[in-house]
């Protein structure tokens, strides 16, 4: 099967928790298809009264997410396409932003590139010590434009210019505490879990009004995102026509 035809969303719902999984066997990266999924399923919990709180995560145990499909990047082959794909991450940036109900990240491994975004459009991020992370995009002749203000608004202009800008180093995850992308470390999956289920459990025994005002106030100031994120969207898809970016793109895919 085509890697762009693989991969899925899946969402559990459990006493006003709704747990919800993407996953991929290429290093659960994410093509268009699980975008949109994702995008839908985030929504979709967003607006039944049943859900309390959401948790977003990946499957497996090791990386968290390798960040956009390779080869969906290298099939592209018109802006109008390359934008329709890129905006899959606008989307799901956006279904986040705009979900009334907060949701609880969880970051088992290393995260690339979109996947530093789904971790910086959640709301209290808890990760591993082995969750380290890097936005490679410049280094396939793009940049981490549809990303970048999640990105942005998590960590801080300098934070966000040191991934940008050094793109083929790794930031460890205590780094990424320190500047604020993950809230809370722990040594393995199991010590992660544990203090994720402590979590939310509390929370879903909160006022749920207080907590979606709590979440209006957070995201205050994006209201443009619809808007912004579609202008980056179509930044990323002129760009990656270039025959830097192809040649950038499969050399990287080879690796």
């Amino acid at each position: 099967m085509n890697p762009t035809e693989q991969g899925g969303v899946n969402s559990v719902l459990e006493s006003g928790i709704a747990t919800i999984t993407f996953h991929h066997p290429l290093s659960n990266s994410l093509p268009g298809k699980v975008l949109e999924a994702l995008a839908n399923e985030i929504t979709s919990c967003g607006e039944n009264d049943e859900v309390l709180l959401i948790v977003l995560k990946s499957e497996g145990d090791r990386a968290f997410c390798a960040g956009a499909s390779f080869d969906e990047l290298i099939s592209i082959e018109d802006e109008a396409t390359g934008k329709i794909f890129f905006s899959g991450f606008a989307n799901v940036i956006n279904a986040a932003r705009k979900c009334p109900k907060l949701i609880i990240g969880r970051v088992q491994g290393k995260a690339v590139g979109g996947g530093v975004g789904l971790a910086s459009a959640v709301d209290y991020c808890f990760a591993t010590k082995h969750a380290s992370v890097k936005l490679s995009e410049l280094a396939v002749g793009i940049g981490p434009f549809v990303v970048g203000p999640a990105v942005q608004r998590k960590i801080g202009v300098s934070a966000m210019s040191q991934l940008a800008i050094n793109a083929t180093a790794w930031q460890s995850a205590e780094w990424a505490r320190e500047k604020g992308l993950y809230t809370e470390l722990f040594e393995d999956i199991a010590q992660m879990d544990e203090a994720i289920d402590a979590l939310t459990t509390k929370l879903s025994k909160s006022n749920p009004e207080a907590m979606r005002m709590l979440k209006q106030i957070f995201w205050e100031g994006t209201e443009n995102w619809d808007v912004l994120l579609s202008t980056r969207a179509a930044m990323s898809g002129e760009l990656v026509l270039s025959d830097f970016s192809k040649n950038a793109i499969k050399a990287f895919k080879k690796k």
